[in-house]
């Protein structure tokens, strides 16, 4: 047994220790990389994975109960209805804003830690560093090493450390289906598709689980074994003896490369992947109303999930063709119409061009140069509202001749000698 002064020696330094050997594990760290990860979400709500559009980058000192505005008494039903409240408000389906993002991957990654009860109890007793946010960082002692804290305190007070294959080392590997990548496409779409919608087919590439293994990797009748090396947990430990006790790391088991199986042969039409690169034609339906830029979700058209693995989804990026004879913003439509000087002074009937055909509108006598008038209801329809429809904004242009003929221009000199250029010195756009 441990003398009173030996034990209060290792008292004092603990602190420093810890310090020195974790710099990286601290419950107070302010360093965290989220980065999408292929293991599967808890969430009842679906989070964009790997893709251009899911990844993002937030320095801060996590709180996860602050995140899902709950108490640390909270029980399982209070968790699981805070992050529902959450995600109805803040889930990119919903709010396309970088904050609620951000705020929606905060709440998920505190649903996922909170709503297990071993990673809760891990979270509670040491903060970040219990369920490996800080290492996810990269910082540390590096990707695909995490350090095991019960061993360190084991060796402090008599646990004597651990070696691989110990009850505390044994990090059972995550099984279950993980889901596939989401695929990008860039699509081109007439001005007339994008306001009144339609359907456009497009031809994409994804992976697709092969048919002869079934997506398993396995080549039919070979047999799949558990791992002797790593006993099935896809991870292998190794201990460093220090001065202050071992220390214990994990790294992914090198005879299985972190599956926990080794197969007698694998599938060689997959070359034991499970997944086939397809070619595939699909239909997009465009809804009335959308705008360049705008993106369309395709649900389980992305790549397929390894070992049968839900697919992810397909997003469709909108480029919408410019037309020469419109402008548009948002749901209105503008667009000009040229009227000769004499329609413009006596007023006329004249044809506009429409997004849906023509019309006829009246221009008013004594019409000015670039006066605007509405047609009302003749706009695109409004995204998500096809009833409703914005309006078409004409301006008016008025073609005044450079030349005019001996009798146009005897004509004018007597309407302006009976004071239709106007008195004041006006013109006949002016009046």
């Amino acid at each position: 047994m441990a003398s009173p002064n030996l034990i209060l020696l290792l008292l004092l330094i603990l602190p420093c220790a810890l310090s020195f050997l974790l710099p990286s594990f601290s419950p107070i760290s302010s360093a965290i990389h989220r980065l999408p990860t292929s293991s599967p979400s808890t969430s009842p709500y679906p989070l964009p994975r790997s893709s251009p559009f899911s990844h993002s980058m937030r320095l801060y000192s996590a709180d996860f109960y602050r995140d899902l505005g709950i108490g640390r008494n909270a029980d399982a039903s209070e968790i699981k209805s805070a992050f529902r409240k959450m995600a109805r408000k803040y889930h990119p389906d919903v709010n396309s804003s970088e904050d609620a993002k951000t705020k929606f991957q905060e709440a998920n990654r505190a649903y996922e830690i909170l709503s297990d009860p071993s990673t809760r109890q891990r979270y509670d007793q040491f903060g970040e560093a219990g369920v490996g946010t800080s290492a996810a960082s990269g910082g540390g002692y590096g990707q695909g090493m995490e350090v095991d804290l019960g061993d360190i305190f084991d060796s402090f007070f008599g646990g004597g450390g651990r070696g691989p294959g110990g009850a505390s080392g044994q990090r059972q590997r995550q099984r279950g289906p993980v889901t596939g990548d989401d695929l990008r496409f860039d699509l081109e779409i007439s001005f007339s598709t994008a306001v009144f919608g339609g359907e456009e087919k497009v031809r994409i590439r994804h992976l697709e689980g092969c048919e002869v293994c079934t997506g398993t990797g396995v080549k039919p009748g070979s047999s799949v074994r558990t791992c002797s090396t790593c006993g099935g947990t896809g991870v292998q430990m190794a201990v460093t003896r220090t001065p202050l006790g071992n220390f214990q790391t994990q790294q992914t088991c090198s005879s299985c490369r972190g599956t926990g199986e080794t197969v007698d042969e694998y599938c060689g039409s997959c070359s034991g992947q499970g997944l086939q690169q397809k070619s595939k034609q699909v239909k997009i339906s465009i809804p009335p109303g959308v705008e360049d830029g705008n993106k369309l979700r395709v649900r389980s058209e992305g790549d397929a999930g390894p070992k049968g693995g839900p697919s992810g989804d397909l997003y469709i990026f909108l480029k919408v063709k410019s037309d020469p004879r419109f402008k548009r913003e948002g749901p209105e439509i503008y667009s000009e119409v040229t009227v000769s000087y004499i329609d413009a002074i006596l007023g006329a009937s004249v044809k506009v061009p429409v997004v849906d055909g023509e019309v006829e509108i009246k221009v008013p006598p004594g019409t000015q140069p670039d006066q605007v008038m509405r047609i009302k209801g003749k706009g695109a329809p409004r995204l998500g509202n096809a009833q409703q429809r914005g309006d078409h904004y004409v301006t008016v242009k008025v073609d005044i001749p450079k030349n005019v003929s001996d009798k146009e221009r005897s004509l004018i000199e007597q309407l302006r000698k009976e004071g239709g250029g106007g008195s004041s010195g006006k013109g006949f756009f002016e009046k």
